[in-house]
């Protein structure tokens, strides 16, 4: 079953299929990170529902946003949320596989390249029974080599790369960049409170150059329960859905 979900504090909204894979925290957090400036082209890899492409659309002022998925049914249902939002000359959604990204776009050719890509191997954990679902989660369509291949050559030189992961993984992903030529610039790690683990690490990689690596501030999603027990949103994240 579809629904339609209020997506952003300007109008923008997003069809969901209430038994497939829903975007989380990790989405907005991404399209958040990720610094697109005026006239910038952007394609974000995994694209899902579009949700990222659309929260870039509603908060920057690049020129085009292209989002690329695997799936049919969802990249329609992608499509069919720009439509929703009016948007279809600054978003475009491609039904692809990231791993002929060049027979779709010529190489070279974006100035920002995004992704949420699935986090779990194979062997991570146990599979979802829906194809969807485990589609999105685990590393069966394309592997996170295949991600950061794919974005190397869609990036123009000195094109830049987004990307939220697991923690666990930043040793594979260090070495992956390495062997891509992208450089890693930035990282900033994710906690859900204070004094709780990193659950997520947002990665900005460099095509080209000899970027020095810095590390951000941490970011916090919760900052406390209320009398009922209900999370509370940091400033910073009730700042990213109130805006």
């Amino acid at each position: 079953m579809e629904r339609v979900d209020k997506l952003t504090a300007n109008g923008y909204k997003i069809l969901q299929d209430t038994d497939g894979f829903c975007f989380g925290m990790d989405a907005v957090l991404l399209s958040r990170f990720a610094k697109v400036s005026a006239g910038e082209t952007v394609l974000d890899l995994c694209t899902g529902t579009g949700v990222v492409p659309l929260l870039l659309a509603a908060h920057t002022q690049g020129a085009h946003f292209t989002g690329l998925e695997i799936q049919e049914r969802v990249a329609d249902m992608a499509g069919r949320s720009v439509a929703l939002n009016g948007v279809e000359d600054r978003v475009s959604i491609v039904c692809g596989d990231l791993k002929e990204a060049a027979k779709h776009f010529p190489k070279a050719s974006f100035d920002v390249v995004t992704c949420n890509p699935p986090y779990m191997s194979p062997q991570g954990g146990l599979v979802n029974p829906s194809d969807g679902k485990a589609i999105s989660r685990h590393e069966i369509k394309c592997t996170l080599a295949d991600v950061i291949e794919a974005a190397k050559q869609m990036m123009k030189s000195g094109g830049r790369f987004y990307m939220v992961h697991r923690p666990r993984r930043l040793p594979e992903i260090f070495a992956l960049c390495a062997e891509n030529g992208l450089h890693i610039r930035t990282l900033r790690t994710v906690q859900p409170r204070i004094g709780e683990p990193a659950n997520m690490v947002l990665i900005e990689a460099i095509r080209g150059g000899n970027a020095q690596c810095n590390i951000a501030p941490t970011c916090v999603i919760y900052e406390g329960r209320d009398a009922s027990g209900k999370d509370i949103y940091t400033d910073e994240i009730r700042r990213y859905f109130e805006e």
